[in-house]
């Protein structure tokens, strides 16, 4: 399914709290005049009815303070897929379906089957499921490969930017999202995981597939319709099937790439090694984790330095600032806005509201970047500002993404590549900025015209 408009905007810039529904079609061109509502006039808000149960709540938590806290404790406020996956085993059978009216005419199938969740939810379950479990996957996994050993990927970015830039630096005009941003964290992460990258069309198939209750599920808990999760199934098996065929192939006749890695360490908790599926769910997370939001920062950070000419001189001239820049962007255009990822397991109290026990926490990580109490002038960008990734957009703790790493440093290559080519980007007469549906903020196209140096 393309990421495109599917439902007619609604939304209007609010004025009041009453106002505010930051998950209505068109919310996104308006986050930020609701997140400043928000933190004068309900930093914990509630949403009737969306807890765990029929008779807990969600809140929406936009406080700075209190979303560090929330996911630096992960026994406290566990995810709620964590609650989904402990009932599915001691039950024996589990059926993820989000369409209330029908869920128990829905046939439940056994957990053993990996197609009743998808492969990251399995992996999660098997490979790392407590917190001395995730700090090892992270460490043993994912750290060598996209976490602080993406540097080894470094001359394969650089590669991979100018051969981008090589195909539309003769025009006058390039269509920023499509030719640039979003085919670059493609081909850096077929590159990395080992996929061919003839295959491409297909991860972006399969990528598209996975976040699709990030772009087109409703609500905050992002909730599909009975037919889109059966969509979404169907895809996500083929994505299963074709992991398993690489592996099959890794084992045989090894590289150096992530896949071939995984194929063959021993992962020291358990002493073993890990099962084909366990393999696709670490490769699921690569995939939903690696294209997107890189692609839809790199797209931020060059609206942003067409919006400021003077700062794109700055960094042209100074390139040792590019990395304080994109942490700057990534702090006031976070890519991933909100997360409907914990629920408390326990009363709790923040900013004086009484949430209790089963409530889900809608973490609003834009919200939390832009926190007047925690950062002046919180919507300019300031390039000598203090402690620059302390932002949340890559949240916080032992949970932080892991593929981070490698996220920073295809944004720091792609601009230092940009720069060393390009003299300025500007807008066309005919450029029209919109958002991708969802919780994402991302822009689906962006046409600039440029000057080569």
């Amino acid at each position: 399914m393309p990421h495109d408009k599917v439902d007619e905007e609604t939304a209007e810039c609010p004025m009041a709290l009453d106002d505010i529904d930051l998950f209505e079609p068109g919310a996104q061109k308006f986050w930020y005049e609701s997140y400043e509502i928000l933190h004068k006039e309900s930093p914990v808000h509630k949403i009737p009815g969306e807890g765990t149960t029929k008779d807990t709540d969600g809140f929406i938590i936009s406080k700075y303070e209190d979303i560090a806290y929330i996911v630096k404790d992960i026994v406290r406020f566990p995810p709620p897929v964590v609650k989904q996956l402990d009932e599915a085993s001691s039950s024996g059978v589990a059926g993820f379906i989000d369409d209330k009216k029908e869920e128990k005419e829905e046939k439940m199938v056994s957990r053993h089957d990996p197609s009743f969740m998808n492969a990251m939810q399995i992996s999660i379950q098997s490979l790392r499921p407590n917190e001395e479990l995730w700090k090892a996957h992270k460490r043993q996994l994912t750290d060598p490969w996209v976490g602080p050993g993406a540097s080894r990927h470094e001359d394969m970015i650089t590669e991979a930017t100018n051969k981008l830039i090589d195909n539309w630096i003769d025009n006058d005009e390039v269509e920023f999202v499509s030719e640039f941003a979003m085919p670059l964290p493609q081909i850096v992460m077929a590159n990395v995981i080992g996929f061919p990258l003839e295959d491409i069309p297909l991860h972006k198939k399969w990528g598209d597939a996975m976040v699709m209750p990030f772009v087109y599920g409703q609500g905050h808990r992002n909730l599909l319709t009975k037919e889109q999760t059966k969509e979404q199934r169907s895809l996500l098996t083929e994505f299963t099937d074709y992991v398993v065929d690489k592996v099959a192939d890794k084992r045989k006749n090894p590289q150096e790439d992530m896949i071939s890695f995984l194929t063959e360490v021993t992962y020291e908790p358990f002493d073993r090694k890990l099962t084909d599926h366990e393999i696709v769910g670490v490769a699921y997370a690569m995939i939903i984790g690696g294209l997107e939001t890189t692609q839809y920062a790199i797209a931020h950070q060059a609206q942003m330095l067409v919006d400021d000419p003077e700062l794109y001189i700055e960094l042209n001239n100074d390139r040792s600032k590019i990395n304080a820049f994109i942490e700057e962007s990534l702090r006031v255009r976070a890519p991933t806005q909100g997360l409907s990822t914990r629920m408390t397991t326990q009363d709790e109290v923040f900013q004086g509201v009484n949430v209790p026990k089963g409530s889900i926490l809608h973490l609003r990580y834009g919200a939390a970047n832009v926190d007047p109490d925690e950062f002046e002038c919180p919507h300019q960008v300031d390039l000598n500002r203090k402690a620059l990734t302390r932002h949340l957009t890559f949240s916080q703790g032992h949970r932080t993404c892991p593929g981070n790493g490698i996220s920073r440093l295809e944004q720091n290559i792609a601009w230092n590549c940009l720069m060393d080519r390009i003299e300025k980007f500007e807008f066309t007469p005919s450029t029209q900025v919109d958002y991708q549906p969802g919780i994402m903020l991302g822009t689906l196209e962006l046409l600039l015209k440029f000057k080569r140096l």
